[in-house]
């Protein structure tokens, strides 16, 4: 292999000295990689089944009782320029919009 190959496959973190294995982090063995667990099932046994559900779940945003509809909806470029010239929450406002001018049902 040439200078120029090694400096190309030349591996950034191979180089660094955090990567590296040393004593207070050595690189794992083959049995430590077969005995591995997911971390959920070991804070199910430290810390109970609750616990490991709650992070399993993660925080998140809290489910709309109305979730909104993702659409694709072709608008005229000033349309759009003006709505998202006036800042944030520009989808809002044509959403208001639209709620206004909703035709109405008719039967």
């Amino acid at each position: 292999m040439s200078e120029a190959d090694t400096e190309l496959n030349a591996d950034p973190e191979i180089d660094d000295p955090a990567s590296q294995p040393d004593d207070d982090n050595p690189e794992w063995t083959e049995a430590e990689m077969r005995s591995a667990r997911p971390v959920l099932e070991l804070f199910a046994e430290v810390y109970g089944q609750d616990f490991a559900d709650a992070l399993r779940k993660g925080p998140g945003r809290p489910q709309a009782a109305a979730p909104k509809v993702n659409q694709t909806l072709r608008l005229d470029q000033d349309v759009v320029a003006a709505y998202r010239a006036s800042g944030r929450g520009w989808h809002a406002r044509i959403n208001e919009v639209l709620r206004a001018n909703m035709p109405t049902r008719q039967d």
